[in-house]
């Protein structure tokens, strides 16, 4: 039995602070119930979550979450746009902020004028460099269509992707930084972090909400020295909102572990310049999704570098492995560890986060003893006050995160002159 609450916890908001929300019962025993929230309560843009189908998607031998503590109620997303719709221009600002130019097609990695035509068709891209590590995109070109901007001009927008290895459907949202239009870095690959949600991740992938700040921590750490200038892919964590899947090929179900490791992954490769090497390749995630990050990085070190995971578990524990305890094994990042150890490499890093609101550090701290030797690099990352939500984490990733996973990682390099 697990000492924690099991994914996805109730608790498990982008936002932190929420009003009062009528109990939603995730498990039926009436003991639970009362405990229980709604998930992701004002995201916005989120659409209503369907009652969860008969069965609990807990164990029923694990521990009810401990009663949120009550804090100040944080609106800024909806306050600002009410104050601006309220005032003189409001709606003229509203129109040309956030959501100007949503649902308009997306180009990324404009063509420095000497490129000649030289790059992919529809992919933008200038003739490649002599690194050998280069990625120029492979295409097909996918379509991109905005969904927000931000401040600086950067913008962020969504794909529908059909898995051709893991034949799952589903969206894609993606950040890249002012750096990859900059005609210096034309020639250049970028390292690519893929974002992972909490809670149930479907249909939307709360990192694609500006809100949040990450795409904001990012370019902010490439200002300051501090982070590289990533291009964030978003996809969806889960199928549907019935279930985990622990990012992985569960027996008869659909297999999210391929769609995560192989399909999104080539979406990036297809589209944008990257870089061949594990190096230019990491995960970062909230709690189930700091979980798959984890397994993934475990599991594929010959694809991914790093993972910043966030509040996370550290074994699977879907209700849907049942039957299938060898399965179970091949995806649990312990077992998967003590392989890569014997193997003697190739070399991973770990950067797991909690805040001090929410525990975990036990957890945290044993599969470091356990796990942290070798090949295995692993940082536990104490956000000071800091609780189960998306807004404490980004904090922690600007404190400490994108600066550690940033110096072990490819960035882009420059044109010469």
């Amino acid at each position: 039995m697990h000492q924690y609450p099991q994914r996805p916890r109730p608790d498990d908001q982008p936002y932190g602070g929420q009003p009062p929300q009528p109990p939603r019962p995730y498990r039926p025993q009436p003991q639970y119930a009362a405990q229980a929230t709604q998930e992701m309560p004002g995201y916005q843009g989120l659409p209503p979550q369907s009652p969860p189908p008969p069965g609990p998607p807990y164990h029923d031998d694990e521990p009810p979450a401990p009663p949120r503590k009550s804090r100040k109620k944080i609106w800024i997303s909806a306050g600002l746009v009410v104050a601006l719709l309220a005032g003189g221009g409001g709606w003229a600002y509203f129109k040309t902020d956030w959501f100007d130019g949503n649902g308009e097609t997306v180009s990324y990695g404009k063509p420095p004028a000497d490129a000649k035509g030289s790059g992919t068709p529809g992919t933008g891209a200038a003739k490649p460099s002599g690194d050998p590590d280069l990625s120029m995109p492979t295409g097909p070109a996918a379509e991109f269509k905005q969904t927000s901007k931000l401040d600086d001009g950067t913008r962020i927008s969504k794909t529908r992707l059909k898995g051709a290895k893991s034949g799952f459907e589903g969206d894609v949202w993606v950040w890249t930084p002012k750096e990859y239009d900059d005609p210096k870095y034309a020639k250049s690959g970028f390292p690519v972090l893929i974002a992972l949600p909490g809670g149930n991740g479907h249909p939307t992938n709360y990192w694609a909400d500006r809100s949040l700040g990450l795409q904001k921590a990012v370019a902010e750490g490439v200002g300051k020295g501090t982070s590289l200038p990533f291009i964030l892919v978003m996809p969806v964590l889960n199928p549907d909102n019935k279930y985990y899947y622990d990012g992985s090929d569960i027996p008869n179900q659909p297999k999210m572990g391929t769609w995560m490791a192989e399909d999104v992954p080539e979406l990036a490769r297809a589209n944008f310049r990257t870089w061949k090497s594990r190096d230019g390749w990491a995960f970062m995630g909230n709690s189930s999704g700091a979980f798959v990050g984890l397994k993934q990085l475990m599991q594929h070190p010959d694809k991914f570098r790093a993972v910043i995971a966030n509040g996370g578990e550290t074994a699977p524990d879907s209700p849907l492995w049942k039957g299938f305890k060898a399965e179970m094994d091949a995806n649990d990042p312990g077992k998967l560890a003590q392989k890569l150890i014997t193997a003697k490499g190739p070399e991973v890093y770990v950067n797991f986060q909690y805040g001090t609101k929410e525990g975990g550090r036990d957890r945290l701290e044993k599969f470091q003893r356990d796990h942290g030797k070798g090949p295995i690099k692993i940082d536990v990352y104490e956000i000071k006050g800091g609780d189960h939500n998306g807004w404490d984490y980004v904090r922690g990733m600007k404190e400490q995160g994108l600066q550690a996973v940033s110096k072990i990682m490819k960035g882009p390099k420059p044109a010469a002159g």
